[in-house]
């Protein structure tokens, strides 16, 4: 008796375990169907899908899955799902569908049948025959066709077009947008161009695939004559006004002047044209840059006069603002000692300085020229890439090396093709570096005897590359070179107020300390090239605005916060009284002075010095910044409207940038410039500064200095690099 329970329960097992395993294959089924199903209704898969619905059948004892079956949404008769292609073939290709002829065909109609089929067709007498229209068949069957059996293709032909017409669907409706999408969208396609003019160029809109793609969003075409003419009036009146209204709300700004040192573009190639673009921007003391106006002052010279760029300066001033003591100073990347200096002498109440930028780049350039063993380690690097690309024997014994072990990939042709590029030679001596190992096994093996003999260089070559001495030098003048590249790198990103001049050297400084320190390099002169590049630089404003900036106040044994008087020479003291009595009357001078001596004594209150002084973690640098840039003006307007002479000076100065860094217009768009000289007439001259203003105005608005080139490539030829590149200049290199 056990035994034969036991049997029972294991039959009872089975009998469960085989009902499991069909309920998930049905179900399995109806899920695969119904992914089918939803992909067809979205434009992926067969026509039929949008009349035929699967589903899940269930047993009414156990409610488990049972079956698959196919539903037919227009007359709701249900077949089996085992087959549904020719469910569909049979249901609703041969019309058996009652509700079929009271809808829409299917947008995928079933394929025609072929040639042969129609042959067949035509050619046979039976007359159950429904293949071809009936006036058709009548002929086929009671008239010999003119041209006999010949005519039976041509009439083939003529039935297709027949059923063609019978048979034709719509075609597929655009969307029918309101009006006012349809302005806001070609609105949105307008910014979009225009800011991105010189990757997009005007013929792209004449591409049929760009047209297609416009009607099929159900928008009109946009014309290139639409977008040169009343669009692009309407968009730069709109940016003008704007702009206008932002400065004429401000109290005062800072001129901004970029472009009169000339540029080059990506990878050392010079800019188009005989002079390059100028650019004017507004800072504004909320922080706001706008974008004022563009020129090209080049007139057909390499380079302009200082006394027609003051000229062109002083006008940008005059038709900023009626008022010309709005202007607090000017920032340019040029003309210092001449423009600058002579506009800031007339206008007393002014404030004019070099774009730190171009100063801290400039250091290349004197390292270049007074550090001894700088251009000998270029020279050196030089001539090891010019062996190994002239020399035949040379360049064939590096080759087999490399083949022989892969990891070697050295290539030097690329990176001295012009030396006037900043990347080209700093890459250059990174490849060299990289390939010690790989040239010392070429510099020490038998068949290098014959370069050796064959060219003078061979030697000189052999003994750089034995040479610890020689690899030490090229480590320290690329690691050089990083550290100047990386300040400038930051100070483009970060665009430093005036205020941050002085920390911003020290900072310099340090790390050309540390330079010294871990090169072995004697400090002495490092320390003087810097200090005579610090002093060409220096403007009085970096010392005053320092001292003013509660961001720097420190606190002294007695709890105070008190201005760092300490850390300034006793040049920079007298720097800050003179300028600070230069920028106000003479009745005032006396009164700021004395309220200046009282900041220097009393400070801050501690409480409102370390709120200035609160910093947050920057999440795209990971940096600590001050995390409310303008609490040190908006304290002496409000805390320390006390000092009433002192305050309107902090307040014209706190805010000043020391870079005159901005919007930057593409090379491509430059190239388009001067290629087709379209600022050679008036009109197109107008059109070029309307476009450059609305693209630079958008920009500056979403805050994107950048270009979208420098965006897609990895080592960026930016402004930097066009003011370095300078240091590699050399008459006896080229």
């Amino acid at each position: 008796m056990a035994e034969s329970k036991e049997a029972q329960n294991d039959n009872q097992m089975i009998v469960v375990t085989t009902e499991d395993m069909a309920a998930r294959a049905v179900n399995k089924r109806y899920e695969g169907l119904t992914t089918v199903r939803a992909k067809a209704v979205k434009g992926k898969g067969a026509w039929y899908w949008a009349h035929l619905e699967p589903i899940l059948v269930r047993n009414p004892e156990t409610n488990n899955p049972k079956a698959v079956k196919l539903k037919c949404n227009l007359c709701e008769a249900v077949f089996s799902a085992s087959n549904p292609s020719r469910t569909a073939s049979e249901h609703l290709k041969r019309r058996t569908c009652p509700k079929l002829n009271s809808v829409l065909p299917p947008l995928s109609s079933p394929s025609s049948q072929t040639n042969r089929k129609r042959f067949a067709s035509f050619g046979s007498s039976n007359p159950g025959s429904n293949n071809c229209h009936p006036q058709l068949q009548y002929h086929d069957q009671h008239l010999l066709l003119s041209g006999g059996k010949e005519d039976l293709g041509p009439l083939a032909m003529l039935e297709d077009s027949v059923k063609k017409l019978k048979t034709s669907k719509p075609l597929p409706h655009s969307p029918q947008l309101t009006k006012a999408q349809i302005d806001s969208a070609l609105n949105l396609l307008t910014d979009w161009f225009y800011e991105s003019y010189g990757s997009v160029s005007f013929p792209s809109l004449d591409h049929t695939k760009f047209k297609s793609f416009m009607t099929q969003l159900g928008l009109p075409e946009l014309s290139r004559q639409e977008l040169i003419s009343s669009r692009l009036d309407s968009k730069y009146q709109e940016a003008k006004l704007e702009s206008e209204v932002n400065i004429r709300d401000a109290e005062f700004y800072q001129l901004v002047s970029n472009g009169w040192k000339r540029k080059s573009f990506e990878h050392g190639e010079e800019a188009p044209g005989p002079f390059g673009l100028v650019k004017f921007m507004v800072n504004l003391p909320n922080g706001t840059t706008l974008f004022q106006k563009a020129c090209f002052p080049g007139g057909g010279l390499t380079s302009v006069p200082a006394a027609y760029a003051e000229e062109i300066m002083w006008e940008t001033v005059t038709s900023t603002c009626n008022v010309a003591q709005k202007c607090v100073g000017i920032v340019a990347d040029k003309y210092k000692a001449k423009a600058l200096r002579n506009l800031e002498t007339r206008n007393h109440w002014m404030v004019n300085f070099s774009c730190q930028l171009q100063g801290v780049g400039s250091l290349i350039k004197d390292f270049r020229k007074d550090l001894p063993f700088f251009a000998k380690v270029i020279d050196n690097c030089l001539m090891i890439s010019s062996l190994f690309n002239n020399n035949s024997q040379a360049r064939s014994i590096l080759n087999r090396f490399q083949s022989q072990e892969p990891e070697f990939s050295v290539s030097f042709g690329v990176y001295c093709e012009n030396l006037q590029n900043f990347s080209s030679i700093a890459t250059l001596l990174d490849r060299v570096l990289t390939s010690a190992r790989v040239l010392h096994l070429v510099v020490t093996d038998d068949s290098y005897k014959l370069v050796v003999m064959e060219d003078s260089r061979g030697s000189e070559v052999a003994d750089l590359v034995q040479s610890i001495r020689f690899w030490n030098e090229v480590e320290a003048i690329n690691a050089l070179i990083k550290v100047i590249r990386g300040m400038v790198d930051e100070i483009e990103a970060e665009r430093p107020l005036v205020g941050q001049c002085l920390p911003l050297w020290e900072d310099l400084r340090a790390k050309l300390n540390d330079w010294c320190v871990k090169f072995s390099v004697h400090n002495g002169a490092v320390e003087k090239i810097v200090e005579r590049r610090f002093k060409k630089n220096y403007h009085p404003a970096w010392s005053t605005a320092f001292v003013l900036d509660p961001v720097y106040l420190t606190r002294d044994a007695s709890g105070k916060y008190l201005p760092p008087f300490k850390c300034l020479t006793c040049e920079q003291e007298k720097d800050v009284d003179n300028l600070i009595t230069r920028l106000v009357s003479r009745e005032e001078a006396h009164v700021a002075l004395t309220e200046l001596m009282k900041w220097r004594s009393e400070g801050l209150d501690p409480l409102y010095a370390q709120a200035v002084q609160v910093k947050q973690r920057d999440p795209f640098t990971g940096k600590m910044k001050i995390a409310n840039p303008q609490s040190s003006r908006i304290i002496w307007e409000t805390v320390l409207k006390e000092f009433t002479v002192l305050g309107k000076i902090a307040m014209r100065l706190l805010f000043l940038h020391a870079t005159s860094c901005g919007f930057k217009c593409s090379s491509s768009f430059m190239r388009w410039v001067w290629g087709q000289e379209k600022v050679q007439s008036r009109v197109h001259l107008e059109r070029v500064q309307k476009m450059i203003f609305v693209a630079a105005h958008s920009k500056l608005k979403k805050q994107e200095y950048g270009n979208d080139e420098e965006k897609e490539v990895a080592l960026l030829a930016s402004d930097d690099d066009d003011m370095v590149n300078e240091a590699f200049v050399d008459e006896h290199l080229l």
